[in-house]
């Protein structure tokens, strides 16, 4: 998914409900320069930031990222899972994440799963985040660290945690290898 489409559905969306940038900031807590720059300079958001958008519109996560018709059951082959998303803190620093949506396709879903490679540059600015719903995350490859709250956890391959997300929350590479994740976000 190209990152011009996430940010012309915002803005169309924003556009058809009259909702402006202020508007938005107010609604979702983002400061209302960075939303500028989501809209205008073509900056995907990390999920956190990307769910509170969708809330603040009244749309599903998968609105934004894709809304193409499927025929259940949707089936993504290993080979043929397209990179979709790429998480970056702003225009000028390095990629973090990437983000490849299992669930693309299917309109009428409530979960977001995600196949992610977590990359050694997103321990480096650890910021959490918080939103309604449920994460569920099993480490396919490397050592990832959830800072939830108050407490720090490390986790490899096979383990798994499953989590609140309204509770602030961070999910980074733990040391210099790249690290793979499976992801499942519901959001009600």
């Amino acid at each position: 998914m190209k990152i011009s489409k996430v940010s012309q559905r915002i803005t169309k969306i924003m556009a058809d409900r009259e909702i402006t940038v202020q508007d938005m900031s107010q609604r979702t807590g983002l400061d209302q320069d960075f939303l500028e720059t989501i809209t205008k300079e073509d900056l995907y958001p990390s999920l956190g930031p990307l769910l509170k958008i969708a809330r603040a519109l009244g749309v599903r996560l998968g609105t934004l990222i894709d809304d193409q018709v499927s025929q259940d059951p949707l089936i993504v082959r290993k080979d043929a899972a397209q990179k979709s998303i790429s998480m970056l803190r702003g225009a000028d620093k390095p990629e973090e994440l990437k983000f490849y949506s299992l669930g693309m396709g299917k309109t009428d879903r409530h979960m977001e799963p995600f196949y992610v490679e977590i990359l050694p540059e997103s321990a480096k600015d650890a910021k959490l985040s918080s939103h309604e719903g449920e994460e569920f995350i099993v480490v396919n490859s490397g050592r990832i660290k959830v800072v939830y709250g108050q407490e720090t956890h490390i986790l490899g391959a096979g383990d798994s945690i499953y989590y609140n997300s309204i509770i602030p929350h961070y999910v980074s590479c733990e040391g210099e290898e790249a690290a793979s994740i499976y992801a499942v976000l519901y959001i009600p």
